[in-house]
């Protein structure tokens, strides 16, 4: 089993798109295996996207997580990275594939409904970032 951090950003949030999301993991396979809504500050959203601090949208993108709240989860199942990549679609929603979170629910490249784990090393850092190993089962 793989393990993988998914959000629901603010966006999506705001859209009351928390139960169709949550069900299409549900209807994939996935077990959330530690669920929470957390309201983000600009401290902590930097701090968990401090990847991306030289690229251009850092200061939108942790100014945008940290408008409202937003719903994270660790997510277990085989292969959990890949296939929730492949169900969240391409980043800039234009080019996301018919049925996926990103097309169906984003309103542009950095509003893009949802976000999830890259790599085996970056699931293991978000996951940690976001819960205990009390919060996990």
């Amino acid at each position: 089993m793989e393990r993988t951090l998914s959000i629901i950003k603010p966006d999506a949030v705001k859209k009351n798109l928390i139960g169709d999301i949550t069900k299409k993991f549900a209807d994939e396979g996935f077990r959330i295996v530690a669920m929470k809504m957390i309201h983000m500050s600009k401290r902590e959203a930097q701090g968990f996207y401090y990847v991306h601090t030289k690229r251009p949208f850092f200061d939108s993108l942790t100014d945008f997580m940290s408008s409202g709240p937003c719903v994270v989860m660790a997510l277990e199942r085989e292969d959990a990275i890949a296939k929730n990549r492949e169900i969240m679609g391409a980043t800039n929603p234009a080019e996301a594939a018919e049925g996926t979170f990103r097309k169906m629910y984003a309103d542009n490249i950095e509003q893009n409904a949802v976000h999830g784990s890259d790599a085996p090393e970056t699931a293991k850092f978000e996951i940690g970032y976001f819960f205990s190993g009390l919060e996990q089962f």
